[in-house]
Protein backbone atom coordinates (compact mmCIF):
# COMPACT_ATOMS: atom_id res chain seq x y z
CA UNK A 1 0.00 0.00 0.00
CA UNK A 2 1.22 3.75 -0.86
CA UNK A 3 -0.30 6.48 1.06
CA UNK A 4 0.38 10.46 0.05
CA UNK A 5 1.20 12.84 3.38
CA UNK A 6 -0.15 16.20 3.23
CA UNK A 7 3.50 16.93 5.07
CA UNK A 8 4.48 21.03 6.66
CA UNK A 9 6.94 18.71 8.83
CA UNK A 10 5.63 19.88 12.01
CA UNK A 11 5.00 17.86 14.75
CA UNK A 12 1.09 16.54 13.73
CA UNK A 13 2.27 15.44 10.02
CA UNK A 14 5.62 14.43 11.17
CA UNK A 15 4.68 11.89 14.03
CA UNK A 16 1.62 10.99 11.28
CA UNK A 17 4.57 9.01 8.93
CA UNK A 18 5.10 6.46 11.97
CA UNK A 19 1.51 6.64 12.78
CA UNK A 20 0.33 5.49 8.90
CA UNK A 21 3.75 2.94 8.90
CA UNK A 22 2.47 1.24 12.02
CA UNK A 23 -1.15 1.30 11.73
CA UNK A 24 -2.21 0.60 7.84
CA UNK A 25 1.32 -0.82 6.94
CA UNK A 26 2.01 1.71 4.01
CA UNK A 27 4.61 2.89 2.63
CA UNK A 28 4.41 6.83 2.60
CA UNK A 29 5.32 9.43 0.42
CA UNK A 30 5.24 12.64 1.41
CA UNK A 31 3.70 16.45 -0.04
CA UNK A 32 5.26 20.16 0.54
CA UNK A 33 3.92 23.14 -0.96
CA UNK A 34 5.09 26.48 -0.90
CA UNK A 35 2.89 28.82 -0.73
CA UNK A 36 4.16 31.52 1.31
CA UNK A 37 5.07 30.39 4.86
CA UNK A 38 8.95 30.46 3.59
CA UNK A 39 9.96 27.09 4.78
CA UNK A 40 13.42 25.20 3.95
CA UNK A 41 11.64 22.62 1.45
CA UNK A 42 15.36 20.72 1.23
CA UNK A 43 15.31 20.32 5.15
CA UNK A 44 11.74 19.28 5.34
CA UNK A 45 12.58 16.83 2.78
CA UNK A 46 15.24 14.92 4.82
CA UNK A 47 13.22 15.06 7.95
CA UNK A 48 10.69 13.18 6.06
CA UNK A 49 13.20 10.49 4.95
CA UNK A 50 14.49 10.20 8.08
CA UNK A 51 11.17 9.10 9.35
CA UNK A 52 10.86 7.10 6.99
CA UNK A 53 9.17 8.28 3.66
CA UNK A 54 9.86 6.49 0.68
CA UNK A 55 9.82 9.74 -1.76
CA UNK A 56 9.34 13.13 -1.15
CA UNK A 57 8.01 15.97 -3.29
CA UNK A 58 8.75 19.42 -2.64
CA UNK A 59 7.26 22.15 -4.89
CA UNK A 60 7.12 25.65 -4.93
CA UNK A 61 3.86 26.56 -5.94
CA UNK A 62 3.04 30.24 -5.25
CA UNK A 63 2.67 31.67 -8.74
CA UNK A 64 0.05 28.45 -9.10
CA UNK A 65 -1.63 29.93 -5.33
CA UNK A 66 -2.00 33.43 -6.73
CA UNK A 67 -2.87 33.11 -9.99
CA UNK A 68 -5.46 30.66 -9.92
CA UNK A 69 -6.63 30.96 -5.86
CA UNK A 70 -5.59 34.58 -4.33
CA UNK A 71 -6.57 36.32 -7.70
CA UNK A 72 -10.54 34.99 -7.76
CA UNK A 73 -10.42 35.52 -3.59
CA UNK A 74 -9.59 39.49 -4.57
CA UNK A 75 -12.29 39.92 -7.76
CA UNK A 76 -14.52 38.16 -5.05
CA UNK A 77 -13.74 40.54 -2.23
CA UNK A 78 -13.85 37.75 0.12
CA UNK A 79 -13.99 37.83 3.65
CA UNK A 80 -15.60 34.78 5.87
CA UNK A 81 -18.60 36.80 8.24
CA UNK A 82 -16.91 40.23 6.77
CA UNK A 83 -13.66 39.93 8.04
CA UNK A 84 -11.43 36.77 7.98
CA UNK A 85 -10.06 36.95 3.88
CA UNK A 86 -10.40 32.74 3.63
CA UNK A 87 -6.42 33.14 3.57
CA UNK A 88 -6.04 29.32 4.79
CA UNK A 89 -8.81 28.10 2.99
CA UNK A 90 -7.77 29.24 -0.06
CA UNK A 91 -4.59 27.02 -0.43
CA UNK A 92 -6.52 23.87 1.26
CA UNK A 93 -8.11 23.13 -2.40
CA UNK A 94 -4.17 23.95 -3.60
CA UNK A 95 -2.95 21.25 -1.86
CA UNK A 96 -5.98 18.44 -1.92
CA UNK A 97 -5.08 19.06 -5.73
CA UNK A 98 -1.23 18.28 -5.77
CA UNK A 99 -2.43 15.49 -3.29
CA UNK A 100 -4.34 14.02 -5.72
CA UNK A 101 -1.86 14.50 -8.62
CA UNK A 102 0.82 13.03 -6.72
CA UNK A 103 -1.27 9.97 -5.62
CA UNK A 104 -2.13 9.10 -9.06
CA UNK A 105 1.61 9.83 -10.37
CA UNK A 106 2.60 7.24 -8.02
CA UNK A 107 -0.27 4.75 -8.14
CA UNK A 108 -1.06 5.59 -4.39
CA UNK A 109 -3.97 3.75 -2.60
CA UNK A 110 -4.87 6.70 -0.31
CA UNK A 111 -4.13 10.24 0.75
CA UNK A 112 -3.28 11.26 4.38
CA UNK A 113 -3.61 14.96 5.97
CA UNK A 114 -2.66 15.91 9.73
CA UNK A 115 -6.00 17.88 10.14
CA UNK A 116 -8.14 17.10 13.55
CA UNK A 117 -11.74 16.09 13.84
CA UNK A 118 -13.10 19.88 14.81
CA UNK A 119 -11.40 21.41 12.57
CA UNK A 120 -12.49 23.36 9.08
CA UNK A 121 -9.10 21.99 6.96
CA UNK A 122 -10.06 17.98 7.16
CA UNK A 123 -13.41 18.77 5.08
CA UNK A 124 -11.37 20.98 2.87
CA UNK A 125 -8.89 18.67 1.80
CA UNK A 126 -10.96 15.90 1.74
CA UNK A 127 -13.67 17.41 -0.73
CA UNK A 128 -11.06 18.59 -3.12
CA UNK A 129 -10.09 15.31 -3.27
CA UNK A 130 -13.24 13.24 -3.30
CA UNK A 131 -14.11 16.27 -6.35
CA UNK A 132 -10.70 14.72 -7.94
CA UNK A 133 -10.95 11.15 -7.67
CA UNK A 134 -13.46 9.84 -5.18
CA UNK A 135 -11.47 6.35 -5.63
CA UNK A 136 -8.82 7.38 -3.23
CA UNK A 137 -9.03 6.53 -0.05
CA UNK A 138 -8.63 9.42 2.69
CA UNK A 139 -6.67 8.78 6.20
CA UNK A 140 -6.79 10.86 9.23
CA UNK A 141 -4.70 9.98 11.92
CA UNK A 142 -5.14 13.14 13.91
CA UNK A 143 -9.30 12.12 13.90
CA UNK A 144 -8.94 8.50 14.03
CA UNK A 145 -6.73 8.64 16.93
CA UNK A 146 -8.41 11.76 18.76
CA UNK A 147 -4.63 13.28 18.66
CA UNK A 148 -3.79 16.09 21.55
CA UNK A 149 -1.32 18.49 21.60
CA UNK A 150 0.29 16.22 24.96
CA UNK A 151 -0.73 12.71 23.42
CA UNK A 152 1.52 13.97 20.01
CA UNK A 153 4.29 14.90 21.87
CA UNK A 154 4.23 11.51 24.01
CA UNK A 155 4.38 9.20 20.90
CA UNK A 156 6.87 11.75 19.41
CA UNK A 157 9.27 11.16 22.00
CA UNK A 158 8.33 7.69 22.33
CA UNK A 159 9.81 7.28 18.68
CA UNK A 160 12.86 9.74 18.99
CA UNK A 161 11.15 11.93 16.28
CA UNK A 162 12.29 15.84 16.40
CA UNK A 163 9.92 17.64 18.10
CA UNK A 164 11.54 21.11 17.92
CA UNK A 165 10.92 24.48 19.80
CA UNK A 166 7.63 24.19 21.76
CA UNK A 167 4.90 26.69 21.14
CA UNK A 168 1.73 28.12 22.55
CA UNK A 169 0.13 28.21 19.47
CA UNK A 170 -1.03 26.69 16.65
CA UNK A 171 -0.08 28.82 13.73
CA UNK A 172 -0.22 28.19 9.96
CA UNK A 173 0.94 30.78 6.64
CA UNK A 174 0.91 31.53 3.14
CA UNK A 175 1.41 34.71 1.52
CA UNK A 176 -2.10 35.45 1.59
CA UNK A 177 -1.97 35.38 5.86
CA UNK A 178 -1.14 34.26 9.00
CA UNK A 179 -3.93 32.28 11.44
CA UNK A 180 -2.95 31.76 14.74
CA UNK A 181 -4.68 30.00 17.67
CA UNK A 182 -4.80 28.04 20.81
CA UNK A 183 -3.03 28.72 24.50
CA UNK A 184 -4.29 31.77 25.73
CA UNK A 185 -6.09 32.99 22.89
CA UNK A 186 -8.60 30.06 23.51
CA UNK A 187 -9.96 32.67 26.43
CA UNK A 188 -12.06 34.91 23.97
CA UNK A 189 -11.35 37.97 26.85
CA UNK A 190 -8.01 37.46 26.75
CA UNK A 191 -5.76 40.25 24.84
CA UNK A 192 -3.22 38.67 22.63
CA UNK A 193 0.11 38.86 23.67
CA UNK A 194 2.15 40.96 21.40
CA UNK A 195 4.62 37.51 20.93
CA UNK A 196 1.03 36.36 19.28
CA UNK A 197 2.28 37.96 16.12
CA UNK A 198 4.83 37.60 14.10
CA UNK A 199 3.82 39.99 10.66
CA UNK A 200 2.75 43.43 11.81
CA UNK A 201 3.83 45.94 14.45
CA UNK A 202 1.38 46.99 17.29
CA UNK A 203 -0.25 50.06 15.79
CA UNK A 204 0.76 52.15 18.61
CA UNK A 205 4.35 51.61 17.63
CA UNK A 206 4.03 51.56 13.88
CA UNK A 207 6.07 54.25 12.20
CA UNK A 208 4.66 58.04 13.21
CA UNK A 209 4.73 59.20 9.10
CA UNK A 210 2.09 57.73 6.69
CA UNK A 211 3.25 56.21 3.88
CA UNK A 212 1.14 56.46 0.50
CA UNK A 213 0.91 54.08 -2.25
CA UNK A 214 -0.68 53.35 -5.02
CA UNK A 215 -1.77 50.03 -6.96
CA UNK A 216 -2.79 49.47 -10.39
CA UNK A 217 -6.15 46.78 -11.13
CA UNK A 218 -6.21 45.78 -14.66
CA UNK A 219 -9.83 43.89 -15.27
CA UNK A 220 -9.70 43.04 -11.25
CA UNK A 221 -6.12 42.10 -11.13
CA UNK A 222 -3.74 43.79 -9.01
CA UNK A 223 -0.47 44.68 -11.41
CA UNK A 224 1.31 47.55 -10.24
CA UNK A 225 2.31 49.09 -7.48
CA UNK A 226 3.50 53.05 -7.19
CA UNK A 227 3.45 52.85 -10.71
CA UNK A 228 5.85 50.63 -11.69
CA UNK A 229 4.34 47.03 -12.87
CA UNK A 230 5.16 43.64 -10.86
CA UNK A 231 5.00 40.08 -10.67
CA UNK A 232 1.87 39.50 -8.88
CA UNK A 233 3.61 37.21 -5.91
CA UNK A 234 6.17 39.85 -5.19
CA UNK A 235 3.47 42.94 -5.02
CA UNK A 236 1.85 40.56 -2.33
CA UNK A 237 4.97 40.63 -0.24
CA UNK A 238 5.82 43.92 -0.67
CA UNK A 239 2.47 44.91 0.50
CA UNK A 240 2.54 42.39 3.40
CA UNK A 241 6.14 44.04 4.75
CA UNK A 242 4.30 47.79 4.18
CA UNK A 243 1.28 46.97 5.66
CA UNK A 244 2.87 45.01 8.37
CA UNK A 245 5.25 48.16 9.28
CA UNK A 246 2.10 50.07 9.85
CA UNK A 247 0.73 47.47 12.03
CA UNK A 248 -2.47 46.67 9.28
CA UNK A 249 -4.21 43.08 8.75
CA UNK A 250 -4.47 42.51 12.54
CA UNK A 251 -7.85 40.37 12.70
CA UNK A 252 -9.59 38.82 16.29
CA UNK A 253 -12.58 37.72 15.62
CA UNK A 254 -15.28 34.82 16.90
CA UNK A 255 -15.51 32.85 13.80
CA UNK A 256 -18.79 29.97 13.16
CA UNK A 257 -16.58 27.10 12.60
CA UNK A 258 -18.10 24.83 9.69
CA UNK A 259 -18.56 21.53 12.19
CA UNK A 260 -20.46 23.90 14.33
CA UNK A 261 -18.18 25.53 16.81
CA UNK A 262 -17.58 28.94 18.12
CA UNK A 263 -13.49 29.53 18.04
CA UNK A 264 -11.70 32.74 18.69
CA UNK A 265 -9.13 33.41 15.17
CA UNK A 266 -6.40 35.77 15.14
CA UNK A 267 -5.06 36.47 11.70
CA UNK A 268 -2.62 38.81 10.52
CA UNK A 269 -3.27 39.55 6.90
CA UNK A 270 -2.02 42.88 5.68
CA UNK A 271 -1.33 42.60 1.87
CA UNK A 272 -4.94 40.81 2.21
CA UNK A 273 -6.31 44.02 3.75
CA UNK A 274 -4.74 46.60 1.72
CA UNK A 275 -5.48 45.11 -1.57
CA UNK A 276 -9.37 44.11 -0.83
CA UNK A 277 -10.19 47.63 0.42
CA UNK A 278 -8.43 48.80 -2.54
CA UNK A 279 -10.49 46.86 -4.89
CA UNK A 280 -13.74 47.31 -3.44
CA UNK A 281 -13.00 50.35 -3.92
CA UNK A 282 -12.66 50.72 -7.52
CA UNK A 283 -15.89 48.68 -8.03
CA UNK A 284 -17.29 51.33 -6.69
CA UNK A 285 -16.69 53.71 -9.10
CA UNK A 286 -16.37 50.99 -12.32
CA UNK A 287 -19.25 49.21 -11.52
CA UNK A 288 -23.09 50.52 -11.86
CA UNK A 289 -25.37 50.65 -8.40
CA UNK A 290 -27.64 47.15 -9.01
CA UNK A 291 -24.10 45.37 -9.59
CA UNK A 292 -22.36 47.26 -7.01
CA UNK A 293 -25.40 45.88 -4.37
CA UNK A 294 -25.89 42.64 -6.41
CA UNK A 295 -22.45 41.55 -6.16
CA UNK A 296 -21.92 41.81 -2.35
CA UNK A 297 -24.29 38.98 -2.11
CA UNK A 298 -22.18 37.06 -4.62
CA UNK A 299 -18.93 37.70 -2.82
CA UNK A 300 -20.94 36.80 0.59
CA UNK A 301 -22.03 33.65 -0.85
CA UNK A 302 -18.50 33.03 -2.81
CA UNK A 303 -15.97 33.78 0.87
CA UNK A 304 -18.95 31.27 2.59
CA UNK A 305 -18.72 28.20 -0.19
CA UNK A 306 -14.42 28.79 -0.15
CA UNK A 307 -14.65 28.86 3.85
CA UNK A 308 -16.97 25.36 3.46
CA UNK A 309 -14.41 23.80 1.41
CA UNK A 310 -16.74 23.26 -1.47
CA UNK A 311 -13.91 25.17 -4.07
CA UNK A 312 -15.08 22.54 -6.51
CA UNK A 313 -19.02 22.79 -5.58
CA UNK A 314 -20.52 23.85 -9.50
CA UNK A 315 -22.04 26.79 -7.91
CA UNK A 316 -18.61 28.66 -6.88
CA UNK A 317 -17.84 27.77 -11.20
CA UNK A 318 -21.06 29.60 -11.70
CA UNK A 319 -20.57 32.38 -9.27
CA UNK A 320 -16.83 32.85 -10.93
CA UNK A 321 -18.79 33.60 -14.01
CA UNK A 322 -20.19 36.41 -12.73
CA UNK A 323 -17.81 37.77 -11.04
CA UNK A 324 -15.24 37.59 -13.78
CA UNK A 325 -17.60 39.42 -16.11
CA UNK A 326 -17.99 42.26 -13.28
CA UNK A 327 -14.21 42.76 -13.67
CA UNK A 328 -14.41 43.45 -17.23
CA UNK A 329 -14.61 47.14 -16.06
CA UNK A 330 -12.08 47.22 -13.03
CA UNK A 331 -9.44 48.89 -14.27
CA UNK A 332 -7.72 51.88 -12.76
CA UNK A 333 -5.93 52.99 -9.99
CA UNK A 334 -6.68 53.28 -6.68
CA UNK A 335 -4.20 55.85 -3.82
CA UNK A 336 -3.89 54.60 -0.24
CA UNK A 337 -2.45 55.84 2.77
CA UNK A 338 -0.82 53.39 5.35
CA UNK A 339 -0.93 54.70 9.10
CA UNK A 340 -1.21 53.41 12.52
CA UNK A 341 -2.92 50.23 11.63
CA UNK A 342 -5.48 51.70 8.92
CA UNK A 343 -5.04 51.56 5.04
CA UNK A 344 -7.04 54.65 4.08
CA UNK A 345 -8.00 55.02 0.27
CA UNK A 346 -7.45 58.69 -0.63
CA UNK A 347 -7.58 58.60 -4.19
CA UNK A 348 -9.25 56.48 -7.02
CA UNK A 349 -9.36 57.02 -11.23
CA UNK A 350 -10.26 54.86 -13.52
CA UNK A 351 -11.33 54.45 -17.49
CA UNK A 352 -14.09 53.09 -16.60
CA UNK A 353 -15.04 55.47 -13.95
CA UNK A 354 -19.47 55.88 -14.07
CA UNK A 355 -18.40 59.25 -12.11
CA UNK A 356 -19.96 62.26 -13.26
CA UNK A 357 -18.63 65.69 -11.99
CA UNK A 358 -21.27 67.62 -13.58
CA UNK A 359 -23.99 65.58 -11.70
CA UNK A 360 -21.92 65.66 -8.52
CA UNK A 361 -20.96 69.00 -7.95
CA UNK A 362 -22.69 71.15 -6.05
CA UNK A 363 -20.85 74.48 -7.39
CA UNK A 364 -21.91 75.78 -10.57
CA UNK A 365 -20.97 73.10 -13.20
CA UNK A 366 -23.92 71.51 -11.69
CA UNK A 367 -25.93 70.00 -15.02
CA UNK A 368 -28.18 67.77 -12.31
CA UNK A 369 -31.94 68.79 -13.14
CA UNK A 370 -33.17 69.40 -9.41
CA UNK A 371 -36.65 69.86 -9.94
CA UNK A 372 -36.62 66.28 -11.37
CA UNK A 373 -36.21 64.78 -8.25
CA UNK A 374 -40.20 65.77 -7.31
CA UNK A 375 -41.62 63.60 -9.19
CA UNK A 376 -38.92 60.79 -8.80
CA UNK A 377 -39.49 61.30 -4.82
CA UNK A 378 -43.19 60.60 -5.17
CA UNK A 379 -43.19 57.78 -7.70
CA UNK A 380 -40.07 55.98 -5.48
CA UNK A 381 -42.68 56.24 -2.21
CA UNK A 382 -46.16 55.81 -3.87
CA UNK A 383 -46.54 52.11 -2.58
CA UNK A 384 -45.78 53.59 0.99
CA UNK A 385 -48.22 56.12 0.80
CA UNK A 386 -50.81 53.72 -0.04
CA UNK A 387 -50.13 51.79 2.20
CA UNK A 388 -50.02 54.26 5.20
CA UNK A 389 -53.27 55.21 3.80
CA UNK A 390 -54.39 51.27 4.54
CA UNK A 391 -53.22 51.79 7.81
CA UNK A 392 -54.82 54.78 9.14
CA UNK A 393 -58.34 53.70 7.43
CA UNK A 394 -58.06 50.81 9.41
Amino acid sequence: MKTVLAYSGGLDTSICIKWLQENYNTDVITLTLEVGQQTDLKKIEKKAEKLGAIKTYSIDARDEFVDNYVIPAIKANALYEGKYPVSTAISRPLIGKWLVEIAEGENADAIAHGSTGKGNDQVRFELAVRALNPKLKIIAPAREWNLTRDRATRYAERHEIPIGPKSKYSVDENLWGRSIEAGSLEDPMKKPEEEVFGWTNAPEKAPDKPEKIEIEFKKGIPVGLNRKKIDKVKLIQKLNEAGGKHGIGRIDMIEDRLVGIKSREIYECPAAIILLDAHKELERLALTKEENLFKENIDGKWAQLVYFGQWYEPLKNDLDAFIDKTQEMVTGTVAMELYKGNARVIGRSSPNSLYDLGLATYDKGDKFDHRLAEGFIRLWGLPSEIAGKRKRKG
